[in-house]
């Protein structure tokens, strides 16, 4: 009896362990699905995984998360020094007029939160409808925090329509109590402008391979400029015989402190047809800088404030080392000191991480748009003149592999008057998709941005980039060129696998412009000096800035034929006829994205929201 209990207790039957196997394989199940489906949910309140400090002393850190489920951004906010409350907001531009706003005040008794908009004066007027929802405000021992969201597009005409692309993120502290929300007066209050992607894509880190090893590229204990900006130049190179490498990822390297202050930086490869570079370590603009360095133009890796790390595809790697690569590299840093701090040291700089074990293709740097030259210029007093620079369907028919490349990031660059950025690829005379655009765009805020969709490009297509341009404060043509002052349009797209394609940019031909010259000539008084050792810089310097002749020089580059360069990366054109090109012939373009948002339901509220902060006291 005793032995038979023992074997029913310790046995169970065929059917019951038949049972709890199908429970568990169920249970497995049930946890696959969901967590698959998680997978498309938002991200957590609290999880805010994107971070940049707003104001040059870093008293005011804001972090976010992006969720494209429910279209929405939730903020975080950590005020260090909490005082009589803030703005917070977004503008076309960075004004504080037009502006959308989150804004805290307090009335030194009470707190209050609410959706407000300026008006063309910087007047503040509450929003009647309420879109910036505050979830949480708290304090601890390192400041006060304000977790709210808002939706990317909302129906509301005073909000702002967060896009992909730059946003320019305002804030101002107040210091004293108001009792009212138009008793705040904006232009008596601390502010400032912070540049950031708030859409970043939602793009997983991929495996990093195990043989990996690291590399810093920092400048050395620069004692940054007391100067509100500063460009620093350091020289690096590598080991002798350093063999060839993949950079699988890089990211940046922050001295403590200089978060803010650290306002982008770039690594660029030197051109291997030169042996030796000067060690460099300086300002780069400095007449002492060796002319030599203008020659590391071919980016390695470029990082901006609020960016994090950047990986390459699993299958593409960018090769650096070995023979036919120069071993030496620039490191260029920009410095944003707005608060023109004295004796400020810093060692910042970009980490690569690279191995040895070479990914199935080498990732290629391409340049799209116009070439750097003065036939391509913008009239002065223009509030967004267009020009657009082509990689033609010719080029990339005897350029490009039949199966393709794909374009997986990019980075748009313009000068000082670049207002707005787009690439766009167009296949058999009708416009397919956006490449990468910026309706924001400022050349200020450059990164390499990771496309949230792969872009591929097969033989015969066409890459449209089209840059507009303000030029409302100047009184002098602004012409194509490498001088700041002067202009660019340029698209660096990254790529795989690697051609031999390295600059696919178009410019106007040469003799339409002078045509246009002499037709300037026979319908103004004045005449232009047209003798042949005149530029073209000097011939645009002399136009009469009429209606006339503005409309004349945007007609020419809207039909005239161009010069195309279809360029091996030996600055050598591929074979062909590239002189007075036609005009790629578009006939059908992308509608204009509409954005999409819910209209409120039932009377929106426009009073705001009481916020428990503790005590204020007034001072």
């Amino acid at each position: 009896m005793q032995s038979t209990g023992n074997k029913r207790s310790s046995c169970p039957s065929f059917r019951l362990r038949e049972v709890a196997s199908m429970y568990f394989t169920m249970l497995m199940v049930f946890l696959v699905i969901l967590v698959v489906a998680l997978q498309g949910t938002a991200p957590r309140e609290n999880y805010f995984p994107y971070k940049v400090p707003l104001d040059p002393q870093s008293f005011l850190e804001l972090s976010w998360n992006v969720s494209y489920p429910e279209q929405v951004v939730h903020f975080q906010l950590l005020v260090k020094e909490p005082k009589f409350g803030l703005l917070f907001g977004m503008s076309d531009r960075g004004e504080f007029e037009n502006a959308d706003l989150a804004v805290l005040w307090s009335d030194g008794h009470s707190s209050y939160f609410g959706d407000a908009w300026s008006d063309e004066k910087g007047q503040l007027h509450m929003d009647s409808q309420q879109n910036y929802q505050l979830l949480k405000a708290h304090r601890t021992p390192e400041g006060l925090y304000l977790v709210f969201k808002r939706a990317f597009s909302t129906c509301d005409p005073k909000d702002y329509l967060i896009e992909d692309g730059t946003v320019h993120l305002i804030y101002g502290i107040l210091e004293k109590p108001v009792r009212s929300l138009q008793a705040i007066n904006i232009s008596a209050i601390h502010r400032g402008v912070q540049r950031v992607q708030l859409l970043k894509p939602n793009i997983s880190a991929p495996e990093l391979p195990r043989d990996m090893k690291t590399m810093e590229v920092r400048a050395p204990d620069v004692v940054i400029p007391s100067q509100e900006t500063t460009y620093w130049c350091y020289m690096v190179e590598l080991p002798d015989s350093f063999p060839r490498h993949h950079i699988v990822m890089y990211e940046p390297v922050i001295t403590a402190g200089n978060e803010a202050i650290v306002h982008h930086m770039e690594v660029f490869q030197c051109a291997a047809e030169f042996d030796s570079f000067p060690h460099y370590n300086g300002p780069c603009d400095s007449k002492m800088k060796p002319d030599r360095l203008n020659y590391c133009r071919h980016v390695l890796a470029a990082w901006a404030m609020g960016a994090q790390a950047f990986y390459y595809p699993e299958e593409a790697g960018l090769a650096f080392g070995g023979p036919g690569s120069s071993k030496y590299l620039r490191l260029e840093i920009h410095y944003h000191n707005p608060l023109v701090f004295k004796g400020r040291h810093d060692s910042s700089g970009i980490r690569l991480y690279y191995t040895a074990t070479l990914r199935r293709y080498d990732a290629g740097i391409m340049e799209l748009g116009l070439v750097y030259t003065p036939v391509m210029a913008i009239p002065p007093g223009e509030a967004g003149f267009l020009l657009k620079g082509y990689c033609t369907d010719k080029c990339t028919q005897v350029a490009l592999p039949p199966a393709g490349i794909h374009i997986f990031a990019s980075q748009l660059h313009t000068h000082l008057t670049g207002r707005k950025v787009a690439t766009i690829l167009s296949r058999e005379g009708r416009e397919r998709e956006v490449v990468n655009a910026d309706n924001h765009y400022s050349p200020h805020f450059q990164e390499i941005r990771m496309l949230k969709k792969v872009v591929s490009v097969f033989p015969g297509d066409v890459l449209t980039t089209t840059c507009m341009y303000n030029t409302e404060d100047r009184n002098q043509a602004t012409v194509g060129g490498f001088s700041i002052t002067d202009e660019m349009c340029v698209n660096y797209v990254h790529y795989y696998p690697q051609t031999q394609l390295e600059l696919c940019k178009s410019a106007v031909d040469l003799g339409y412009l002078q045509r246009y010259f002499n037709l300037v000539n026979r319908f103004n008084d004045e005449e232009i000096c047209m003798c042949p050792q005149a530029s073209i810089r000097q011939q645009l310097s002399s136009v009469p800035w009429n209606a006339f002749n503005r409309d004349v020089l945007k007609s020419l580059y809207d039909f005239a034929p161009i010069s195309m360069h279809c360029n091996k990366s030996s600055a050598v054109r591929f074979p062909g006829e590239w002189e007075k090109q036609p005009l790629p012939r578009i006939t059908r373009v992308l509608p204009e994205s509409a954005p999409s948002c819910q209209p409120a339901v039932g009377p929106p509220p426009a009073s705001p929201a009481l916020v428990n902060l503790g005590r204020v006291k007034a001072e």
